[in-house]
């Protein structure tokens, strides 16, 4: 099965519901050299780090990960009231000894003691470990299948945009290579016209005139570096048909056509070859800025 090519751009979230409470979980990540991890999760619930970290670690090899995860109650019965006994018997002393000492009755009621708040300490009663843990995993899942669906858009987007490039490259090559031998041509016109200009009526060393050409030709010849170009472009494009993690491999050929095409800009001289390798940089350039975005 060929894996697909993956952007390290993405975002997913899920909401499930489950007895008691509701959960949400967000992933987005951005571009990343390895795989960098963080999380935003309840203070009560940082025993999820690992596990989540392991669960998108099955699906996610490169990119800067940040995940996000909210429980709410949804079942009323998280608020516990718990009473301060030794704070009502010591109000409830000090009500009577006012009373003693005003000479009141000692009507005290419930009522009484219900108005002063200091008598009640509400606690939040916390859903177990393992139920919170399997909802939130349960939850991360679901987000993690929209997060990995939208990372594969992404990525047939950038390698649409890639694919397109490297055929103009190639367009471009074509013309390197067709044009290459006709500099030729001209170079050796050029040497024997300013050789008749220079020598008049004077019987021209045509082997003198083949050699200049030849060593001009030699100088100039950028066939190896024409085959290199299409090996890596070619190399590029069979890595797409694989698809899975390519990433770093991609950066490494992106440099090595950046490598050939700067060889021939330097071994040419004509002016239309020197327009056609800038167009091809050019290219190779924003082929390098939309990989840096594939996984």
């Amino acid at each position: 099965m060929i894996d697909t090519v993956s952007s390290m751009t993405g975002f997913g979230r899920a909401k499930k519901s489950f007895d008691g409470f509701d959960v949400t979980v967000e992933i987005k990540s951005v571009n990343h050299r390895y795989f960098e991890f963080s999380s935003r999760v309840p203070r009560a619930y940082m025993f999820l780090d690992e596990k989540l970290k392991s669960c998108l670690q099955e699906k996610i090899s490169r990119g800067k990960v940040e995940v996000g995860v909210v429980v709410e109650d949804t079942s009323g019965k998280s608020i516990v009231l718990d009473v301060n006994k030794d704070y009502a018997d010591a109000y409830l002393t000090a009500l009577r000894e006012l009373g003693k000492v005003y000479d009141l009755e000692d009507d005290v009621k419930l009522s009484s003691l219900v108005s002063n708040s200091e008598i009640f300490v509400p606690r939040k009663t916390e859903i177990e470990d393992e139920v919170i843990s399997l909802a939130v995993i349960e939850t991360a899942k679901e987000a993690l299948d929209v997060f990995v669906s939208m990372r594969g858009a992404e990525g047939k987007r950038l390698v649409d945009d890639v694919v397109s490039r490297t055929k103009t490259i190639l367009s471009k090559v074509e013309f390197v290579e067709s044009r290459s031998p006709e500099t030729v041509k001209e170079y050796r016109q050029k040497l024997e016209n300013k050789m008749k200009e220079l020598l008049g009526d004077v019987h021209i060393d045509e082997q003198r005139l083949l050699t200049e050409t030849a060593v001009f030709a030699d100088k100039i010849a950028v066939d190896e570096e024409t085959v290199r170009l299409r090996s890596h472009i070619c190399e590029l494009n069979n890595l797409f048909e694989v698809g899975g993690p390519i990433g770093r491999k991609l950066d490494f050929i992106v440099q090595e056509m950046n490598r050939e095409t700067n060889t021939i800009g330097s071994k040419c001289s004509d002016i239309d070859i020197t327009k056609t390798v800038v167009d091809i940089k050019a290219e190779i350039e924003k082929i390098r800025e939309q990989i840096q975005n594939i996984e």
